[in-house]
C-alpha cells in the first residue's frame, strides 16, 4: 500500500535531524562558524521559559496578586532620589542650577502635572470655595449681591439721630456715646444685608416748634423717605435708642419670608388699651367687621408692636401703598390733633391710635407684630416697681430676642450704661470662632497663670 505522505525525518540523521536544505549545507563563506547550540530549539525554550518562575528577566513582572501590584504603583509614584553624598550641594544655592533656573510657574507646573485626578479635582474645588468666600462675604460685593438678588433694595431703615444737639438739650458726653454706637450699629447692618440706611435729624426745627412737633417729624420723614427710594417696597423705623441684637439675621428670614405666621391681625391677642374689636356696624362691608380683615399677607401696610400702655412706634415697619400715603396726609393733618395735642401724653402715637379706635379703613391694613419680635425692653421699661419680667415685652438673652429698644431711660435711667450693657452682650453672643478661641480658651489660660485680664 502506498504511502499517503512522505515519511518523517529521523531524529539525529543529517547531524542535527530534521529534513536537508539545499543550500544550508554549503559554505557561507564566513570564517566566523555559527554558534549553535546542542539544546532544543530557541522557540521551544521560550515556550517553557514562563512556566519556571526563576527564569523571567529582572524587568518583566508577573502581575500576580493585589497586594504586589498595589506595592509597585506606589514605588513607581514616589520621587527618586539620588544617592550621591554632594548631589544637592551647590556653592551659591540650595539646588542643582537646572533647578534654580526653573521658574516659579513651571516648578508648580510640574507639581500639578504629577498629581492625581483626583487630587486636582480636590484641590479645584477648595480653589472655587475659597474664592467665592472671598469674593460674596468679605469684598465690598457683598452689599450689591444680597442688595440686588437678596431683595435689599426692598428696604430702607430710617434712623432718628439728634445730630448736633437734643431734642430741648445739647447733647453730653454720654449722648454722644449713645449715638455714635446705635449709629454704626444700623450702619453695619444695612451694609451687610444691602439695605439703604436714612439717618434724618430729629433735633427740634422751627417749622414744627410753633405747632408742637417735636416728635411728629417721623410722619414727615417717612413720606420723605419713600419718595427718595422709589425702589423701596418697605421703610422701616428706628428710634435712636434702639439696638439690633442678631446683626447676623435679615429682615427677610426674620420676618418677611414667612409673614403670615408672624402678624397678628386680631389686636385682642394683646389689648392693654381695651380697645372695641372688630367693628360691629351692619353698613360697613365683611373686611372692615372682620377681626383679621381679608387675612391675607399682602393687605397689610403697617407693622407695629404694643407694650404695657398700647401702640408704640419706636420700631415700625410701613410699605409703599395707596393706603400708607393716606394715612400719612392724614395722620400729619393738623386737625387730626389740634384740639388733642395737650391731653394726648404720647402725641403721635395716641393720635394714630384715635385713628384705629374710629376708622375702619386704617384697621383693616395694620398688623401687630410681637413686642420681642423688633422691640424687645430692658427690664427697667414698663416695670416701675422692679418686679419680674413681662415675657410679652421684656428682653429675654437666653431667647436672643432680634432687637431691644431702650424706651424711657432718658427718665431716671442711665441710656449710656443700657447701650453699653446690650452692645458687648450682642459682640458675646455673635462672636466668630476665632474669637471665642481667644477669649474663651487664651484669656482664661493667661488669667490662671498671671492673674490679670487681658483683651485680645
Amino acid at each position: 500500500m502506498p504511502l499517503s505522505r512522505s515519511p518523517s525525518p529521523v531524529p539525529g540523521s543529517g547531524g542535527g535531524g530534521g529534513w536537508s536544505s539545499p543550500g544550508l549545507g554549503l559554505d557561507s563563506g564566513k570564517s566566523t562558524p555559527a554558534n549553535v547550540s546542542s539544546g532544543p530549539v530557541a522557540w521551544e525554550s521560550a515556550k517553557m521559559r514562563p512556566h519556571n518562575p526563576n527564569t523571567f528577566s529582572s524587568f518583566s513582572s508577573q502581575n500576580k496578586g493585589f497586594f504586589s501590584r498595589h506595592m509597585r504603583r506606589l514605588s513607581s509614584s514616589l520621587p527618586q532620589f539620588n544617592g550621591q553624598r554632594d548631589t544637592w550641594k551647590e556653592k551659591n544655592g540650595r539646588g542643582p542650577r537646572w533647578i534654580r533656573k526653573v521658574p516659579l510657574a513651571g516648578r508648580i507646573r510640574s507639581i500639578y502635572g504629577r498629581m492625581g485626578r483626583r487630587l486636582k479635582m480636590i484641590l479645584l474645588l477648595m480653589l472655587v470655595a475659597a474664592l467665592c468666600y472671598t469674593i460674596f462675604y468679605t469684598t465690598p460685593l457683598v452689599y450689591y449681591w444680597r442688595r440686588s438678588f437678596g431683595g435689599g433694595n426692598k428696604f430702607v431703615i430710617i434712623l432718628g439721630a439728634n445730630v448736633g444737639g437734643g431734642v430741648m438739650e445739647w447733647k453730653g458726653a454720654r449722648e454722644w456715646a449713645v449715638e455714635r454706637d446705635s449709629v454704626r450699629n444700623k450702619r453695619k447692618y444695612a451694609n451687610r444685608w444691602g439695605y439703604d440706611l436714612e439717618i434724618v435729624d430729629m433735633s427740634t426745627k422751627k417749622k414744627y416748634a410753633h405747632e408742637w412737633r417735636e416728635s411728629w417729624e417721623k410722619v414727615d420723614f417717612v413720606r420723605s423717605t419713600l419718595r427718595k427710594y422709589p425702589k423701596a417696597e418697605w421703610v422701616w423705623w428706628l428710634d435712636l435708642n434702639t439696638f439690633i441684637m442678631e446683626p447676623s439675621v435679615s429682615l427677610q428670614d426674620h420676618i418677611f419670608n414667612h409673614l403670615e405666621q408672624e402678624v397678628e391681625r386680631d389686636i385682642n391677642y394683646f389689648n392693654p388699651r381695651n380697645i372695641s374689636h372688630p367693628f360691629t356696624e351692619h353698613y360697613l362691608d365683611e373686611v372692615s367687621r372682620s377681626p383679621v380683615g381679608d387675612g391675607k399677607a399682602n393687605s397689610i401696610n403697617m407693622l407695629m408692636t404694643q407694650d404695657c400702655a398700647g401702640f408704640n412706634l419706636g420700631s415700625f415697619f410701613m410699605r409703599r401703598s395707596d393706603w400708607t400715603d393716606r394715612l400719612l396726609d392724614v395722620w400729619w393733618d393738623p386737625v387730626t390733633y389740634e384740639q388733642k395735642h395737650m391731653q394726648w401724653e404720647h402725641k403721635e402715637q395716641d393720635a394714630l391710635d384715635q385713628l384705629y379706635q374710629t376708622q375702619p379703613w386704617v384697621r383693616k391694613h395694620m398688623g401687630f407684630l410681637h413686642q420681642r419680635k423688633i422691640n424687645s425692653f430692658p427690664p427697667g421699661a414698663c416695670n416701675p416697681d422692679g418686679g419680674p419680667k413681662n415675657k410679652h415685652i421684656h428682653y429675654e438673652e437666653n431667647q436672643r430676642d432680634f432687637l431691644v429698644s431702650l424706651a424711657g431711660c432718658e427718665w431716671g435711667r442711665d441710656c449710656w450704661g443700657e447701650m453699653y450693657y446690650y452692645r458687648e452682650f450682642s459682640y458675646w453672643l455673635n462672636r466668630n470662632p476665632w474669637e471665642r478661641f481667644k477669649e474663651d480658651l487664651i484669656a482664661v489660660i493667661w488669667f490662671k497663670l498671671t492673674g490679670k485680664k487681658v483683651k485680645l
